[in-house]
């Protein structure tokens, strides 16, 4: 059976008037990663706090890590890692001070926190760098001696709240290449994010967060079956078999220029199966089969009625 990282139920944060997350339910199964996507204000660092014991929540309850995040947050601390989207290296000592400071902040012996802190920089590239002041370092590196200063305690659960903010293409990529490692050691992440192309190649579930409540949750295929505007094209290059696969699929529209026709379409193999049946029962042959979806960006944007692109937002659309 799978065993259950985090678990929170009707978590709810206000301050003030201005309700922050107004009852919201997660389940992250161990061993995943797990996406929280949502606009600025949205409440998904908030969510990180409380779940990670920075903050207490106004109601609700939570488990995390199998304890309870209020009767038991000592334990609950001792069994995650959190790494936001503000570094928290010390720009003023070398990568390696910044490790053994985290060895001695986790109660590991001189001798185990130097092999802990080489094993982890030599694991995150680090070993050549590490005699240097971390404020030399670029944002990748400094992202990637983030992680590895969070990884002394050997957390079985790490929050990251938005990890890629502010870096370049290569160094995202490089930090969803380490992301997808430590899950394959059996760590659960949850990450937060606006980059929607991240969370679509990493996360194994989402959840959009918008006006403190949960607006939607499943695998990234799942969500973009939600939203309207999928469809199926088919091309031909005969004028006859367009003309008579027009006739068999009366419903669907019709490109006479590019002898196309489109119809509505969820993506599920059942409803390209049924299309496919009609062609084959009249003898129809499609020189090209097209099917189209809507990706995480449309999922976004419809579900947080938001009208104007992040930057960062049309950068992962490209």
């Amino acid at each position: 059976m799978t065993t259950t990282a985090i678990a929170a139920n009707g978590l709810r944060k206000s301050y003030g008037d201005k309700t922050v997350l107004d009852g919201i339910d997660l389940t992250v199964p161990e061993g995943t990663i797990f996406a929280l996507l949502g606009p600025n204000g949205a409440g998904k660092t908030t969510a990180v706090k409380i779940l990670s014991t920075l903050i207490t929540a106004d109601g609700g309850r939570a488990q995390v890590a199998g304890h309870d995040l209020t009767a038991q947050a000592q334990s609950v601390r001792a069994a995650i890692g959190v790494t936001g989207q503000f570094s928290a290296v010390d720009g003023l000592i070398t990568g390696e001070e910044n490790m053994l400071l985290m060895a001695d902040l986790n109660h590991l012996s001189k001798q185990e926190g130097r092999r802990v802190a080489a094993e982890l920089l030599a694991r995150f590239d680090l070993t050549e760098a590490a005699k240097k002041p971390a404020s030399t370092y670029s944002g990748g590196m400094k992202r990637r001696l983030d992680i590895a200063m969070t990884l002394v305690g050997s957390p079985r659960i790490i929050f990251l709240d938005e990890p890629t903010t502010g870096l370049d293409p290569r160094s995202r990529h490089n930090m969803w290449q380490i992301i997808r490692e430590l899950v394959a050691d059996g760590v659960t992440v949850f990450l937060t994010t606006q980059y929607l192309e991240e969370a679509d190649q990493l996360a194994d579930r989402i959840a959009v967060l918008n006006n403190g409540k949960i607006a939607a949750e499943g695998t990234a295929e799942e969500l973009k079956r939600m939203i309207p505007g999928g469809h199926i094209r088919l091309r031909f290059t005969d004028p006859d078999a367009y003309r008579s696969a027009a006739t068999t699929l009366h419903e669907a529209a019709r490109d006479d220029e590019a002898l196309a026709l489109q119809l509505p379409s969820d993506g599920s193999q059942r409803n390209l199966r049924t299309i496919l049946d009609r062609l084959d029962a009249s003898g129809i042959e499609a020189d090209e089969l097209t099917v189209h979806t809507p990706d995480l960006d449309d999922v976004f944007f419809a579900l947080t009625a938001t009208t104007t692109v992040p930057a960062q937002q049309k950068e992962s659309a490209r």
